[in-house]
């Protein structure tokens, strides 16, 4: 029996409540089996001078996800070639991992976009996608309005954002809620974002 997971990408930088409920959300109301956090080293389309080296945001993933059986983080990008674009690291995974039937987890403002990614048709051929809503400007492709392979995911509408929290304390601001504990301390034991 072939296990299905759910790749979720980002940068994390850092990786937030907002991350967590999402991923917790789709792995438990959804058909998948486990979520993979993809630790992004760069994306393409971001700067990376306000990005935390790949070890930090890796190890700040690792305390957050602590407890949660079914929420697994991976560092799978950091041994590709950059910058790295999804439709590979798809290939890369399903070759090393033959017995696992991989997705891919978005919000509903990536989906907007979806069109112009590498060789996107490529990645709606061969996985399945699953959106969670976010308010966002723009509109979803009609080529993408009731695809065989894409799945909306009633979730939580989540208005947090790691550029948020990297403000708000380098503003000196009090953003603890929005951080598990273990990132939390490790964010100020660290001295990380201050300025």
């Amino acid at each position: 029996m072939s296990k299905k997971v759910g790749l979720y990408f980002g940068t994390f930088n850092p990786i937030h409540v907002g991350h967590l409920i999402i991923a917790n959300h789709m792995v438990e109301n959804s058909d998948l089996d486990e979520i993979w956090m993809v630790v992004t080293p760069h994306n393409p389309f971001k700067k990376k001078k306000s990005l935390l080296d790949n070890h930090h945001r890796l190890e700040m993933v690792y305390s957050a996800t602590e407890g949660y059986d079914k929420i697994i983080p991976s560092n799978i990008e950091f041994n590709l070639p950059q910058p790295n674009y999804t439709v590979l690291t798809l290939a890369n995974l399903s070759e090393k991992h033959p017995n696992h039937n991989f997705s891919l987890i978005m919000g509903e403002d990536n989906l907007k976009s979806f069109h112009k990614w590498k060789n996107y048709e490529t990645i709606l051929e061969h996985y399945n996608i699953y959106v969670y809503p976010r308010i966002s400007e723009g509109i979803v492709e009609t080529q993408f309005d009731n695809h065989p392979k894409i799945k909306m995911v009633k979730a939580p509408i989540i208005e947090i954002s790691s550029t948020m929290i990297r403000k708000g304390i380098s503003e000196g601001k009090n953003i603890r809620p929005l951080l598990s504990d273990g990132v939390w301390k490790y964010i100020d034991d660290m001295n990380f974002y201050k300025k």
